[in-house]
Parts: C-alpha cells; structure tokens; sequence
C-alpha cells in the first residue's frame, strides 16, 4: 500500500422531484455492474431519515438513547447514527464508499461532481443544466430541448451506461 486512497469517481443524477433520477440509476446499476464496477448509491433527502422500525431491536436501542445502533448479518450491514451536523458527500464516501470503484449521487444538486440531469416538462420549469452550471454533461429526456449538451432517451439505458463509462470513467464498454 502507497499510502494514498484511491480516488472514487462521482457521478451525480439530478433532476427536479419526480423526474426518475432513482428510476434512471436503478435501470443504469446492472450494466455497470456488468462492466465489472463495484458502485455505490447516494441519495440526498431533506426529509428526515424513518427507515427504524417501532418494535424492532435497534429502534428500542436507539429510542433508549444510543447514538448509534448497528444491525449486522452474513450478507450486510445497517446503520442508524445521530450526526451533529450533515456529513459532507465527501466524508460520506471516504466513511462509507472507499471498496467501491463508483459513487452514484442523487441529489447533491450543488456538488462539482460531474452530473446528468433527468428531466421531464410536466412541471413547467427548464432543465436545471442550462442554469449555468458547468459540471452538467447530458441530459436525459423524452423532451424537445434546446441544448449543446449530449440528449439521451429515457429508455437507451445502454448508450447513457456507454457515456458514462467513457466520459466518467475513461473507458469504453461493448
């Protein structure tokens, strides 16, 4: 071992509320598993976090007053943990994301990462790429729109896993 960690490659989906960002990732996840990547999934919420059970071990644990309760089996891991303050993507991915080759982000809209808009325009609002915000890179919709970026269709999850794998990764896939 060098010493040095090695780097973790970003990419974030973003889109406005109910575009399909996590259809998008969830239809993108087996091809680029298929390309031998181990890749981790982020996802940004501004709601609390409910996914403890009432009844169950590690709720009662938590509601008793542990900080962090941990539930482990042979074939994963979860964790529920009081955070004084919301991590930083990147503390999270160096806590959490570090056997991984890829980090898929939903969310996170004002991070730098290189990103991919999913758009759709039944709520009337423009795409959020032609805000001005360079890190954008493609767009994927079944919509008319007006932008130098590269357009995908919803349903060509192969051509958008190909882009991703040689823009983002700097590889081609067959």
């Amino acid at each position: 071992m060098t010493g040095r960690s090695k780097e973790i490659l970003v990419l974030g989906v973003a889109g406005r509320s109910g575009s399909g960002k996590t259809t998008l990732i969830e239809r993108l996840l087996p091809l680029l598993k298929g390309q031998g990547l181990r890749v981790a999934v982020i996802k940004h919420t501004h709601h609390d976090l409910e996914f403890d059970v009432p009844g169950k071990d590690s709720y009662r644990f938590k509601r008793a007053g542990a900080v962090t309760s941990i539930l482990v089996s042979r074939t994963g891991l979860g964790i529920v943990k009081d955070v004084p303050y919301e991590p930083s993507l990147g503390e999270i991915i160096s806590r959490y994301a570090m056997d991984t080759d890829m980090v898929i982000v939903e969310g996170f809209k004002h991070e730098r990462a290189p990103k991919i808009e999913v758009f759709t325009a039944d709520r009337g609002e423009p795409p959020l790429c032609l805000s001005g915000d360079d890190t954008y890179m493609a767009i994927v919709t079944d919509e008319d729109v007006k932008t130098p970026l590269p357009r995908f269709a919803r349903d060509d999850i192969t051509a958008i896993a190909r882009f991703i794998t040689s823009r983002v990764l700097g590889r081609d896939i067959s």
